[in-house]
């Protein structure tokens, strides 16, 4: 059994959870999720099943877009509604077009600082960790893009929002510097992940309709590396290539760091890169870095 399942996670439960699950409903040990989904939040998590799990980072580093409201008013510590309130501070009157206004500025690429309760290791210790035993945190910046940020509806002192960003982006946060960003604390009371690079919400299916219907819902692994510019090759190339050659391939257009290699069946052969700076419609040399035999 190989492929990807894309899953409704419910709220209530964590990432690991969903995968004991999984291999209980399947039969299978090899299965590996694309990259956490907090236990209260509900949406999309994207499951690698058998050789797929060797594409499970490159599924966690597509483009993510969630439906979060944000209640204002309230600070937590975990910048969520299920976190300790820290702070309360004074609402301020605001319309749909103040809080778009201010939503502006958090368009673009940001240094977000991470929360104290997130997954992030320091010293091989998760943030949380250190958190829950009341010890004080280091604060640690990441580099995060957000390329959509849309106002659904703002009343009394909730508001809603579209966005979608790129890996590592904690929503959570944004919330609360939206809510600095408008005059007053605020934190996280509702996300659910609406995609995950090419799986969306529509398409995902709950645990019970997996256990109904298992390995028909396996979806090809190839929509993992649907971000990297491909290459098709000849039977023969593709041959070369899964026995681990270097060899010379034209260069495609749209080059990213790395590039997918696909057969003439449209089946993911190898993901490698180029041995120097390849200039794109032209040949350079392509070297293997993971490779599928079928």
């Amino acid at each position: 059994m190989e492929g990807i399942i894309n899953v409704l996670k419910p709220p209530g439960m964590t990432s690991h959870d969903v995968i004991s699950c999984l291999r209980r409903i399947l039969g299978i040990r090899k299965i590996g999720h694309s990259g956490t989904l907090d236990p209260q939040a509900a949406g999309v998590l994207p499951v690698c099943i058998g050789d797929a799990t060797r594409l499970a980072d490159y599924l966690g580093s597509g483009r993510k877009s969630y439906l979060c409201e944000m209640t204002l008013g309230v600070a937590t510590d975990t910048e969520d509604a299920w976190g300790t309130r820290i702070d309360t501070k004074p609402v301020p009157a605001m319309d749909q077009t103040a809080v778009e206004t201010a939503a502006r500025r958090f368009v673009g690429c940001l240094s977000q600082q991470a929360p104290a309760y997130s997954a992030i290791k320091v010293q091989g210790q998760p943030l949380y960790k250190a958190a829950r035993r009341g010890e004080e945190t280091a604060v640690i910046f990441r580099n995060v893009q957000i390329d959509q940020l849309k106002i659904l509806k703002v009343q009394e002192n909730k508001i809603r929002f579209w966005v979608a960003c790129g890996k590592g982006t904690y929503v959570r946060t944004l919330c609360r510097e939206l809510g600095e960003a408008l005059g007053t604390a605020a934190h996280m009371s509702f996300l659910i992940r609406t995609s995950v690079g090419a799986f969306d919400l529509e398409q995902a299916a709950t645990l019970e309709e997996i256990a109904a219907s298992k390995e028909k819902l396996l979806l090809p692994k190839e929509l993992a590396v649907q971000a990297l510019s491909a290459v098709t090759l000849t039977e023969e190339e593709a041959g070369q290539i899964r026995n681990g050659q270097k060899i010379r391939l034209r260069v495609p257009q749209g080059l990213t760091e790395e590039t997918a290699c696909f057969d003439r069946q449209g089946r993911l052969a190898a993901i490698g890169g180029w041995a120097e700076e390849p200039v794109p419609e032209e040949y350079g040399w392509f070297k293997p870095r993971k490779v599928f035999k079928s």
